[in-house]
């Protein structure tokens, strides 16, 4: 039963696509600075930020609202 989302950005953006992506962006110390978050200023790995995420929704939401400003950033 898929849907199609056309309005939502986030449509078929795994979590770990978004944090992949965002790391490669920003690198961990820059995604500390915007977010902090101690998953991504002390000792940070995907798997470990990851596990955080899906536990804590408003830290989710952050890292969900700074990947949208990102991607408004780059397609200017």
């Amino acid at each position: 039963m898929t849907q199609d989302q056309p309005n939502n950005p986030l449509h078929g953006i795994t979590l770990e696509q978004l944090l992949n992506d965002l790391v490669a962006f920003y690198g961990w110390a820059g995604l500390g600075e915007r977010i902090d978050i101690r998953c991504f200023t002390h000792e940070p790995s995907i798997s470990s930020s990851l596990k955080f995420l899906r536990r804590t929704p408003w830290a989710r939401e952050r890292v969900e609202s700074l990947y949208l400003d990102t991607l408004k950033r780059r397609s200017r």
